[in-house]
């Protein structure tokens, strides 16, 4: 796979390598999150890669969420297309590859950008960044993550977290399990990469059974249960406060809730 105006890709040592680059916050809209699908599709399908790195290619920010101003006509339609796609067929490309993915997040990552890094196998984050789930604050639902956060952390300290919309400390999420570990940042990308380099060393044929297998051992209702949340987030994106809070956002003010 080229490098897009989206995704730059290269391939070392058996590791692909997909760094997301849209300044200035890696925004994810239609052709970001279908350049980062193509990346996972072309290296699965390589037979010279057997693991994956996902990054950022800018170095202060990993991944700021979705692209709000695909909001702006509040075409319900053209939302449920690209939420469809970025959650169901995103979780379905992780569920079915063979080859493992890590996420080195080495800058803040909200909402989407917290997605693309759980949906994956291990995340790695610097020791000074921190992550979030704003979604609530500008009048939306965190959608995949009220399915995947209380079954990581347990349902309370979820609760707090994903209603609460603050930013969390790398250090606090690794202690939570919501990420692996907390590393200092000059070392994230070579932890990410020798990560990934152990499990490039393992059979190629039976790390793709095993992946498998622990994929399927692990479903647990998974994907139905993101489905419902995909249609919950959808009927939310036609209330007036969604309207309101999204407007909110892209103006940089004070979102006036309507209870509406």
């Amino acid at each position: 796979m080229p490098s897009s105006h989206r995704v730059d890709y290269e391939v070392d040592e058996h590791v692909a390598f997909i760094r997301m680059n849209r300044p200035p916050v890696n925004a994810i809209d239609h052709a970001m999150i279908d350049a980062i699908h193509a990346g996972y599709r072309d290296a699965d399908s390589d037979p010279e890669v057997r693991a994956i790195v996902l990054t950022s290619a800018l170095p202060a920010m990993f991944c700021g969420g979705m692209d709000l101003r695909m909001t702006r006509d509040g075409d319900v339609q053209a939302l449920r297309a690209f939420v469809d796609k970025f959650y169901m067929r995103t979780m379905d490309l992780q569920y079915a590859m063979t080859k493992p993915t890590v996420v080195a997040v080495n800058g803040p990552a909200r909402g989407a950008g917290m997605t693309l890094a759980v949906t994956s196998d291990v995340v790695l984050v610097a020791d000074d960044v921190d992550l979030g789930y704003p979604e609530i604050d500008v009048g939306v639902i965190p959608a995949i993550h009220f399915v995947h956060l209380p079954r990581q952390i347990g349902r309370h300290k979820a609760f707090e977290l994903l209603f609460g919309g603050k930013p969390i400390p790398a250090a606090e999420a690794a202690v939570l399990g919501i990420v692996n570990s907390a590393v200092p940042r000059a070392e994230l990308m070579q932890r990410a990469t020798q990560m990934a380099q152990l499990f490039a060393s393992k059979s190629p044929v039976i790390m793709a059974l095993a992946r498998r297998s622990f994929m399927r051992a692990n479903d647990l209702d998974y994907r139905r249960n993101v489905e419902n949340q995909i249609e919950t987030l959808c009927n939310v994106f036609q209330t007036d406060d969604s309207l309101e809070g999204l407007s909110a956002f892209l103006e940089k003010r004070a979102p006036r809730w309507q209870a509406q």
